[in-house]
């Protein structure tokens, strides 16, 4: 079957088989740290990713749609600076802690995990261990940490990895794309806790063609933004907006000047002077990406950004926290896991490396996880990705190195 393989993704074509790259991916050594202080506070809200960062510088069998939210403005229209709001200050010790896991979901990469509006879940679909495509549905109660397998009655979208995911409120967690097998999917699924139910979302106008490993993020106009990703017939560096209100696809993409490279396994956020950013990833030729680069919606125009930075790598976990962003581990340009903890600044335009209390835990090297803000616990949580030892289903939070876990 046509499977991503971690060190053949979309440098060039799919690997027909999946090695086992278990045999030849060295994890880093934790290396020197530099401990930042930090203290946690609560706060109302975080935009959270599947997938980074950036400085200043076919479908499934369709079921009944879901009717589209209103209002909203256009998703092409000029996105307003989204409010600077953070779950972690730079001012205490910060330390992981491995939070057991009982009766949850299996050991998988490539998955994405969704924060809910109100902060009490996050929600887990689908991913895959090695061959084995997966497509369950996980709430994780953020108060008591404990997982709980959703069943959802009718039609849902089908197994699937490398997808993209993210919550739109009113509508619920929208997820697009993905691939299982030989099937690249380009359906639009939400899935709504107040129904329990999938619902196949209407995605008229340019609808983005089918991919795998592309990001996506709410923009502060509400619609969803999706840029890059691939496929078996190619590689995309278009940039597509879905509008909640109408249910259709606007194409974002510049017509003139720069425009990233065609790419796919890197992330994207917003900043909060209303920028689409994206981070890294891979394309033909070069196993991991380091350039970022950020879209000015107003002038509808790319633009590279210079600076300190993370370093090249794809598959990397990201999550986005009103004025900062974290970044943990990823795979590097020679194919090696790695398990950094990087917090870039979306004000002052900084990237700092993190390091943690002496003697803390530190999750193993990994790709393919997912990195969510639990904003009213002050912390980060870590789920699951693949290292050396193969996939794993394991839980850490990253919070004060005082708090209780």
């Amino acid at each position: 079957p046509f499977l991503r393989s971690p060190g053949a993704d979309c440098s060039g074509p799919l690997d027909r088989t999946i090695p086992n790259w278990t045999s030849r991916v060295t994890p880093l050594s934790h290396g020197s740290r530099i401990l930042h202080h930090m203290n946690t506070r609560s706060l109302l809200a975080a935009t959270v990713l599947t997938a980074v960062l950036a400085a200043p510088v076919a479908a499934a069998s369709p079921s009944p749609s879901l009717p589209v939210a209103s209002p909203a403005p256009s998703a092409s229209a000029s996105p307003s600076p989204v409010p600077v709001q953070s779950a972690l200050d730079p001012f205490a010790s910060l330390a992981w802690t491995a939070i057991p896991a009982l009766d949850g979901p299996s050991a998988r990469e490539d998955h994405t995990l969704v924060v809910d509006p109100d902060g009490a879940a996050a929600w887990l679909f689908g991913g895959r261990d090695g061959a084995r495509v997966l497509g369950d549905l996980w709430r994780l109660d953020l108060a008591t940490d404990t997982w709980t397998r959703m069943d959802p009655p009718g039609d849902g979208p089908s197994k699937r990895f490398g997808h993209a995911a993210a919550w739109i409120p009113g509508v619920g967690m929208v997820v697009f794309g993905g691939q299982a097998g030989s099937d690249f999917f380009d359906d639009l699924w939400a899935f709504d806790p107040a129904t329990g139910a999938w619902a196949r979302l209407p995605d008229e106008g340019r609808r983005p063609e089918a991919r795998y490993g592309t990001c996506a993020a709410v923009g502060p106009d509400g619609g969803l933004w999706i840029s890059h990703g691939f496929t078996a017939s190619g590689r995309f560096a278009d940039t597509r907006a879905w509008n909640p209100a109408t249910g259709r696809w606007a194409v974002e993409t510049p017509r003139t000047g720069d425009v990233p490279v065609e790419r796919c396994l890197h992330d994207c956020l917003w900043s909060p002077d209303g920028r689409f950013l994206l981070y890294g990833g891979q394309t033909t030729g070069v196993a991991s990406l380091g350039d970022r680069w950020a879209l000015d919606p107003a002038t509808r125009s790319w633009s590279r950004l210079s600076g300190p930075d993370a370093g090249p790598r794809r598959l990397y976990a990201a999550a986005a926290d009103g004025p900062q962003a974290w970044v943990f581990g990823g795979l590097d340009e020679r194919d090696r896991p790695r398990d950094d903890l990087w917090r870039w600044d979306l004000v002052s335009g900084g990237w700092e490396p993190v390091t943690v209390a002496s003697g803390s835990d530190v999750p193993s090297p990994r790709s393919g996880a997912t990195l969510i803000v639990d904003p009213a616990r002050g912390r980060l949580l870590l789920f699951g990705g693949t290292g050396e030892r193969g996939a794993s289903a394991d839980l850490w939070q990253l919070g004060s190195a005082t708090a209780e876990p």
